[in-house]
């Protein structure tokens, strides 16, 4: 089984807002997901939860993170750097 670090939609019509979860790749976007790792609001650019050190639990067990995912992670700590 290989597992994704991907963004999962959630929220309303005209205002998404994503999770962040580990996922079997096959798995439906929208669909059964292995753990919650955050939730992102793209409308303000706004990291509402953010489990850092989960995500690296999951990539050091050989998940692979989305390019949405590696972005959102970088400013994630580039947020917590201030």
């Amino acid at each position: 089984m290989a597992v994704k670090i991907r963004f999962s939609r959630i929220g309303k019509k005209n205002a998404p807002m994503y999770r962040i979860v580990a996922v079997d790749e096959r798995k439906k976007r929208d669909g059964a997901f292995l753990e919650d790792l955050g939730t992102y609001n793209p409308k303000t650019h706004q990291i509402l939860q953010f489990h850092e050190e989960r995500i690296d639990h999951w990539v050091s067990q050989g998940a692979i993170m989305t390019d949405s995912v590696r972005r959102i992670k970088k400013l994630h700590q580039k947020q917590a750097a201030k």
